[in-house]
């Protein structure tokens, strides 16, 4: 077997497929929020300050799951340890 040979555990790859769902999980949040403050802009312009801020607050924090994420799964290929750096979590409404 070449020094290229890619092993890894059934603990490691259900550590990745947990941070893959939590990732999954934050992002559907974030959007749903989104989604719901759009809807009710449409109906109330009022509501048009509060999508603002709600985009531009969460959308970095969308941006920063990805990469954390693609940073471990990274590590993980090239044979490191995981990196146990806790994800941010975003809140309904914060």
């Amino acid at each position: 077997m070449s020094d290229d040979t890619f092993k890894i555990t059934r603990e490691e790859l259900q550590a990745i497929a947990d941070k893959f769902r939590d990732v999954k999980h934050d992002i559907n949040n974030t959007l749903a929020v989104i989604m719901a403050l759009s809807e009710l802009a449409q109906r109330n312009s009022a509501h048009y300050e509060k999508l603002g801020k709600a985009v531009l607050q969460r959308s970095p924090e969308v941006v920063q799951l990805m990469q954390d994420f693609q940073t471990m799964l990274n590590a993980r290929l090239k044979g490191q340890a995981i990196p146990d750096k806790p994800m941010p979590t975003s809140g309904v409404f914060n």
